[in-house]
């Protein structure tokens, strides 16, 4: 049926609803969330933020908004094939066992290493991570894989947390962390080691999740052009973004730093 003209402007004249008009208001806040996150938070998330930031709207509404405004959640990559588990390990048994749910902090700490393409070659980024909160407490850069790039991070580790008892130290059984060295600094410094069955990934699943995220929120399959742009892409993430704001479900919704800082005031 066809429309006379001046009835279509007329329409086009008539005011918003008040549902329209919370909506335009909403979605403004949904973007402004998912921008801050660097366009990687699913509606679960960025319902989360909007409910700190005094907005009483329910998940399926902003489900349907984002879907209305086109954002969506950062993919993840296909899944690694599964590998069996191998025989324990020779320099250490798995004392974590799979366990990763922790009541207090620096009880135990995850530790592992991946490799950040760069046009100048690879740069290797190990990191150590506080299984209570999730936080990245000591990490380090290296444009080579010997086993000061994995010391380095761990120096960070108890530099910063300065723990008052003996942590068990968790990876897997590369030989950065079955060196002489790597070994003599867990004993200098009052902590156990623990280490995955040979070829279980799924043994340190949460050091290995964390470098899922960063590859798949950050770096997203790129090339830089330096190993110096990497680092500051890679610093400003974890530092600016995963420990200071990052949601973790495993933490209530809370970023890391934020379960810390509300567990410690309990």
């Amino acid at each position: 049926m066809r429309c006379h003209r001046s009835g279509f402007y007329q329409w086009l004249k008539q005011p918003l609803s008040e549902r329209e008009k919370a909506d335009k208001q909403l979605t403004g806040m949904i973007k402004q969330s998912w921008l801050e996150s660097g366009g990687v938070y699913g509606y679960r998330k960025v319902h989360a933020d909007l409910r700190d930031w005094g907005y009483a709207v329910g998940p399926n509404r902003v489900y349907r908004l984002m879907k209305a405004a086109d954002l969506k959640a950062q993919r993840g990559y296909n899944k690694r094939a599964r590998h069996k588990a191998g025989k324990p390990a020779l320099a250490a048994s798995n004392h974590v066992n799979r366990d990763f749910n922790i009541a207090q902090p620096n009880q135990v700490w995850v530790t592992d290493i991946t490799y950040i393409r760069t046009h100048e070659g690879w740069l290797y980024l190990a990191v150590v991570i506080d299984l209570y909160s999730r936080q990245v407490i000591g990490w380090s850069m290296q444009n080579s894989l010997h086993t000061e790039v994995v010391l380095q991070a761990l120096l960070m580790a108890v530099w910063r947390r300065k723990p008052k008892q003996s942590v068990w130290v968790h990876s897997d059984q590369g030989c950065q962390y079955t060196s002489d060295e790597w070994q003599r600094f867990l004993r200098e410094h009052n902590l156990k080691c623990s280490m995955s069955r040979r070829g279980n990934c799924w043994d340190n699943a949460v050091a290995e999740s964390f470098f899922q995220l960063l590859k798949r929120e950050r770096i997203r399959r790129k090339v830089y052009s330096t190993r110096e742009q990497a680092r500051r892409e890679i610093f400003d993430y974890i530092e600016l973004f995963y420990n200071s704001k990052r949601r973790h479900g495993t933490n209530g919704m809370l970023s890391p730093r934020q379960f810390e800082m509300k567990n410690a005031s309990v």
